[in-house]
Protein backbone atom coordinates (compact mmCIF):
# COMPACT_ATOMS: atom_id res chain seq x y z
CA UNK A 1 0.00 0.00 0.00
CA UNK A 2 1.66 3.75 -0.79
CA UNK A 3 1.61 6.27 1.66
CA UNK A 4 0.76 10.04 0.37
CA UNK A 5 1.18 12.75 2.20
CA UNK A 6 -1.09 15.41 0.86
CA UNK A 7 0.45 18.24 1.52
CA UNK A 8 3.50 21.00 0.32
CA UNK A 9 4.06 21.53 4.01
CA UNK A 10 8.05 21.33 4.32
CA UNK A 11 7.59 20.94 8.08
CA UNK A 12 4.94 17.74 7.66
CA UNK A 13 7.43 16.14 5.00
CA UNK A 14 9.93 16.40 7.68
CA UNK A 15 8.23 14.88 10.11
CA UNK A 16 6.91 12.04 8.35
CA UNK A 17 10.42 11.53 6.74
CA UNK A 18 11.80 11.28 10.73
CA UNK A 19 9.92 7.68 10.55
CA UNK A 20 11.53 5.81 8.12
CA UNK A 21 8.60 5.40 6.06
CA UNK A 22 8.48 5.76 2.14
CA UNK A 23 6.22 8.00 1.04
CA UNK A 24 5.56 10.23 -1.70
CA UNK A 25 4.28 13.89 -1.38
CA UNK A 26 0.73 14.87 -3.83
CA UNK A 27 -0.48 18.70 -3.76
CA UNK A 28 -4.14 20.27 -3.22
CA UNK A 29 -4.75 22.63 -5.78
CA UNK A 30 -7.93 24.34 -3.52
CA UNK A 31 -8.92 27.66 -2.62
CA UNK A 32 -8.14 27.32 1.23
CA UNK A 33 -9.39 31.13 1.61
CA UNK A 34 -12.80 30.29 0.07
CA UNK A 35 -13.02 27.65 3.21
CA UNK A 36 -13.97 29.71 6.11
CA UNK A 37 -15.13 29.03 9.38
CA UNK A 38 -14.59 30.87 13.06
CA UNK A 39 -13.87 27.93 14.87
CA UNK A 40 -10.27 26.83 14.66
CA UNK A 41 -10.87 23.40 14.97
CA UNK A 42 -13.82 23.35 12.26
CA UNK A 43 -11.73 25.47 9.69
CA UNK A 44 -9.09 22.63 9.79
CA UNK A 45 -10.84 19.69 9.34
CA UNK A 46 -12.76 21.28 6.65
CA UNK A 47 -9.65 22.24 4.86
CA UNK A 48 -8.06 18.54 5.88
CA UNK A 49 -11.09 17.35 4.04
CA UNK A 50 -11.54 19.01 1.18
CA UNK A 51 -7.43 18.71 0.29
CA UNK A 52 -8.25 14.91 0.40
CA UNK A 53 -10.72 15.27 -1.70
CA UNK A 54 -9.06 16.50 -4.43
CA UNK A 55 -5.94 15.14 -4.34
CA UNK A 56 -8.21 11.71 -4.17
CA UNK A 57 -9.16 12.29 -7.73
CA UNK A 58 -5.27 11.79 -8.95
CA UNK A 59 -4.84 8.47 -6.89
CA UNK A 60 -5.01 5.26 -8.76
CA UNK A 61 -3.66 2.47 -7.04
CA UNK A 62 -4.43 1.26 -2.95
CA UNK A 63 -2.93 4.14 -0.93
CA UNK A 64 -3.02 5.59 2.52
CA UNK A 65 -3.49 9.68 1.65
CA UNK A 66 -2.18 11.86 4.66
CA UNK A 67 -4.14 15.45 4.49
CA UNK A 68 -3.81 18.46 7.18
CA UNK A 69 -4.35 21.61 7.90
CA UNK A 70 -3.50 24.13 10.84
CA UNK A 71 -3.76 27.20 12.24
CA UNK A 72 -2.43 28.82 15.32
CA UNK A 73 -4.69 30.39 18.16
CA UNK A 74 -3.35 32.97 20.33
CA UNK A 75 -5.14 34.98 22.69
CA UNK A 76 -8.48 33.56 21.30
CA UNK A 77 -7.17 34.73 17.73
CA UNK A 78 -6.98 32.55 14.31
CA UNK A 79 -3.63 33.06 13.07
CA UNK A 80 -2.89 31.40 9.68
CA UNK A 81 0.48 32.45 7.47
CA UNK A 82 1.33 35.94 8.05
CA UNK A 83 0.54 38.24 5.22
CA UNK A 84 3.19 40.52 5.47
CA UNK A 85 6.70 41.41 7.72
CA UNK A 86 4.51 43.46 9.83
CA UNK A 87 2.25 41.08 10.79
CA UNK A 88 4.72 38.63 11.41
CA UNK A 89 6.45 40.96 13.74
CA UNK A 90 3.50 41.18 15.74
CA UNK A 91 2.92 37.60 15.43
CA UNK A 92 6.24 36.67 16.91
CA UNK A 93 6.22 39.57 19.63
CA UNK A 94 3.04 37.96 20.99
CA UNK A 95 4.14 34.91 22.35
CA UNK A 96 6.04 35.66 25.05
CA UNK A 97 2.31 36.92 26.36
CA UNK A 98 0.09 34.82 25.07
CA UNK A 99 1.25 30.92 24.45
CA UNK A 100 0.08 29.70 20.49
CA UNK A 101 -2.35 26.89 20.49
CA UNK A 102 -1.47 24.61 17.10
CA UNK A 103 -4.70 23.52 16.23
CA UNK A 104 -4.48 20.88 13.23
CA UNK A 105 -7.04 19.03 11.06
CA UNK A 106 -5.87 15.74 9.93
CA UNK A 107 -7.80 13.09 7.54
CA UNK A 108 -6.57 10.28 6.56
CA UNK A 109 -8.16 8.01 3.57
CA UNK A 110 -7.59 4.76 2.68
CA UNK A 111 -8.24 4.46 -1.14
CA UNK A 112 -8.54 0.27 -0.88
CA UNK A 113 -12.14 1.12 1.12
CA UNK A 114 -13.03 4.26 0.71
CA UNK A 115 -12.88 4.83 4.33
CA UNK A 116 -11.88 8.18 5.44
CA UNK A 117 -11.03 9.26 9.34
CA UNK A 118 -10.90 13.04 10.37
CA UNK A 119 -9.84 14.19 13.65
CA UNK A 120 -8.59 17.26 15.67
CA UNK A 121 -5.68 17.77 17.58
CA UNK A 122 -4.24 20.78 19.33
CA UNK A 123 -0.68 21.36 21.55
CA UNK A 124 0.23 24.42 23.07
CA UNK A 125 3.68 26.20 23.04
CA UNK A 126 4.82 29.23 24.70
CA UNK A 127 8.19 31.60 24.01
CA UNK A 128 10.06 33.40 25.83
CA UNK A 129 10.68 36.86 24.93
CA UNK A 130 12.31 36.65 21.17
CA UNK A 131 15.00 39.44 20.60
CA UNK A 132 14.46 41.97 17.98
CA UNK A 133 17.39 40.48 15.78
CA UNK A 134 16.00 37.03 15.81
CA UNK A 135 12.58 37.96 15.01
CA UNK A 136 14.41 40.27 11.52
CA UNK A 137 16.33 37.57 10.55
CA UNK A 138 13.58 35.14 10.85
CA UNK A 139 12.02 37.81 8.25
CA UNK A 140 15.01 37.97 6.26
CA UNK A 141 15.08 34.48 6.14
CA UNK A 142 11.06 34.75 4.86
CA UNK A 143 10.46 31.04 6.34
CA UNK A 144 8.25 32.25 8.24
CA UNK A 145 5.80 33.46 5.97
CA UNK A 146 4.90 29.63 5.04
CA UNK A 147 3.97 28.77 8.49
CA UNK A 148 0.69 28.80 10.08
CA UNK A 149 1.19 31.44 13.47
CA UNK A 150 4.57 32.61 11.85
CA UNK A 151 7.05 30.44 13.17
CA UNK A 152 8.64 26.89 13.42
CA UNK A 153 9.15 25.19 16.52
CA UNK A 154 12.30 23.44 15.16
CA UNK A 155 13.95 26.55 13.38
CA UNK A 156 17.30 26.86 15.41
CA UNK A 157 17.02 30.38 15.69
CA UNK A 158 13.54 29.83 17.07
CA UNK A 159 14.20 26.84 19.90
CA UNK A 160 16.42 28.28 21.95
CA UNK A 161 13.55 30.81 22.93
CA UNK A 162 10.99 27.85 23.87
CA UNK A 163 9.41 28.16 27.15
CA UNK A 164 7.37 25.00 27.17
CA UNK A 165 5.07 23.13 24.77
CA UNK A 166 2.38 21.01 25.89
CA UNK A 167 1.30 18.39 23.74
CA UNK A 168 4.21 17.17 20.99
CA UNK A 169 6.54 19.05 19.03
CA UNK A 170 5.06 16.94 15.72
CA UNK A 171 1.70 18.40 16.46
CA UNK A 172 3.15 21.79 16.66
CA UNK A 173 4.66 21.30 13.37
CA UNK A 174 1.90 20.15 11.84
CA UNK A 175 1.54 16.18 12.01
CA UNK A 176 1.09 14.58 15.27
CA UNK A 177 2.65 11.28 14.70
CA UNK A 178 1.37 8.87 17.31
CA UNK A 179 -2.26 10.35 15.95
CA UNK A 180 -1.27 9.49 12.43
CA UNK A 181 0.11 6.36 13.60
CA UNK A 182 -2.71 5.25 15.34
CA UNK A 183 -4.85 6.62 12.41
CA UNK A 184 -3.33 4.56 10.19
CA UNK A 185 -3.74 1.15 12.43
CA UNK A 186 -7.48 1.63 12.17
CA UNK A 187 -7.20 2.04 8.41
CA UNK A 188 -5.17 -1.69 7.94
CA UNK A 189 -1.95 -0.77 8.33
CA UNK A 190 0.51 -0.02 5.41
CA UNK A 191 2.47 -2.92 4.40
Amino acid sequence: MNLILGSASKSRKRVLERQDWDFQVMTADINEKAIRFDDAKQLTLALAWAKAEEILKKIHQPSILITADQVVVCNGVIREKPVDEKQAREFLESYAIYPAEAVNGICVVSTATDERLLVSDTSKIKFKPIPREVIDKLIEEKNIFAQAGAFSAEDPLLSPFIDYIEGSLDSIEGLPMDLIKKLIAELGGIN
